[in-house]
């Protein structure tokens, strides 16, 4: 039998070291998301639902549920809930009758950008924890040894997405008097394609 490349203390030490960290920085960001949506009377699961919408156009439930992490019926639930606040749009496909789709309506894509313009760093706290390391090195810390743990655990598909979205918020948008603001309001982004291949 061959032996283990890490001994059972190291990795049992690593597993609780990413819990505990996890754990916390969880408990930070979910404070830190809720306030920053309460005043549009969403949750985290809605917010995350719009988010995803907006990067897959025309996504599936089964496709929010992947790239939001979180189970099907959740995902359906708070879109349906999201659909009757007229943020959101329910729709078949002629060549897919299983599959719920969703998509942004003008109303959910305004309320989307109308949160990122009324982003504060100043009310984040993992941002004003990260600030002084950006101070010190000129730089936020890297995230690839975590992206490489969540492609490990979630696949290529999960993090071609993630990049995605990130990629169209660094192109589509601009930042004008301390906010932030879509380059061109009337025009959608698209991932067409990304969603409907996984």
């Amino acid at each position: 039998m061959d032996e283990q490349p890490y001994s059972m203390k190291e990795a049992m030490l690593f597993s609780q070291r990413m819990a505990q960290l996890s754990k916390a920085l969880w408990k930070a960001i979910e404070k830190d998301w809720q306030n920053w949506i309460k005043p549009y009377d969403l949750n985290i699961n809605e917010h995350h639902i719009l988010w995803i919408s907006y990067h897959l156009k025309g996504a599936s439930i089964s496709d929010v549920a992947k790239f939001g992490v979180m189970h099907v019926s959740t995902a359906f639930n708070f879109s349906k809930k999201l659909e009757e606040r007229g943020y959101l749009q329910f729709s078949k496909r002629e060549n897919d009758k299983r599959n719920t789709y969703i998509k942004l309506t003008e109303k959910g894509d305004n309320l989307l950008l109308e949160l990122m313009e009324n982003y504060s760093p100043e009310k984040n706290s993992v941002f004003q924890g990260a600030a002084p390391l950006r101070e010190i090195y000129g730089k936020f810390p890297e995230m690839m040894e975590m992206m490489a743990i969540v492609k490990n655990i979630y696949g290529d598909d999960f993090m071609k997405i993630f990049e995605k979205s990130f990629h169209n918020i660094e192109t589509e948008f601009t930042e004008e008097e301390g906010k932030i603001k879509k380059k061109n309001p009337s025009s959608f982004s698209s991932v067409k394609g990304i969603a409907s291949s996984t």
